[in-house]
């Protein structure tokens, strides 16, 4: 279903619920920010009415939050957004932490490693190393948010929470799943899967041949909230070397907790 409803009709948004609907708004446009998303797109996805996301739009449009293509009529993130996640980015250095990692992993595996990091219902890749086998498996770009338990990493996210948070996630994302040929009851499926081999473990939507592996991060309170992940040709990834990879995976996420518990770093 989606996210929030509109209230009745002739029902005064208060301060809160109208800054709430603004930023599930501007997960919703980051989400598809590639392609742009139409006006109706936007409706449908949050599940406020169109007469309200129109209203919406030109305010964030004012400040310059969004930016609607004159040619397409699609909206995309604004310029303001780009300028305000510059000066956050001292603050938030996970990229920066685990960069390291993932070129060490990156040159033992000779694939392609991930970082994804959980934003609400979301997952959105912060950092990509490249390995040096010949075929590259770009299964994930810096910068795009997808539903959590989507990716592989961020099914490692999804599936290291606890069952009731994982269900009322699963639930909230319903009509988002399709889009990635998912439904709850599968994506429960790869979540009891994960959670019984210890990592998350999957052959990639839309990508014939491309399997990925892929760990949690937890905070200093014990909670996942990023992982990292593996992904290669599915004949370089058999559940031997997919095991092997986990291990690389436990190792290198082991010390990259260390290093934010020594930060301070809580998440």
């Amino acid at each position: 279903m989606p996210r929030r409803m509109d209230p009745e009709p002739g029902a005064r948004l208060t301060g809160t619920q109208s800054i709430e609907r603004s930023l599930t708004l501007l997960r919703e446009i980051a989400a598809q920010n590639r392609r742009g998303s139409r006006l109706l797109d936007l409706a449908t996805r949050t599940g406020l009415q169109r007469p309200t996301v129109h209203r919406m739009l030109k305010c964030l449009a004012a400040e310059d939050m969004v930016q609607q293509d004159p040619d397409t009529h699609r909206y995309f993130l604004g310029p303001m957004v780009f300028e305000l996640g510059l000066t956050a980015a001292p603050r938030f250095n996970l990229r920066e932490i685990c960069h390291p990692a993932l070129m060490r992993i990156a040159e033992a595996t000779a694939d392609t490693v991930f970082l994804v990091q959980r934003s609400g219902l979301d997952a959105i890749c912060l950092d990509r190393q490249e390995g040096a086998f010949p075929i590259k498996t770009f299964t994930l770009e810096v910068g795009v948010r997808r539903p959590l338990g989507v990716g592989t990493a961020s099914l490692a996210v999804l599936s290291a929470l606890g069952e009731e948070e994982i269900q009322n996630i699963v639930e909230a994302n319903a009509v988002r799943l399709t889009e990635y040929g998912l439904n709850p009851a599968g994506l429960t499926a790869l979540v009891k899967r994960a959670q019984k081999l210890g990592y998350a473990m999957r052959d990639v939507p839309g990508l014939t041949g491309v399997r990925s592996v892929g760990l949690a991060l937890r905070n200093q309170g014990g909670t996942a909230f990023a992982a990292i992940s593996v992904s290669t040709i599915t004949s370089r990834m058999n559940d031997k070397r997919a095991a092997e990879v986990a291990q690389l995976l436990r190792n290198e996420v082991h010390q990259v907790e260390r290093q934010l518990g020594n930060s301070g770093d809580r998440r």
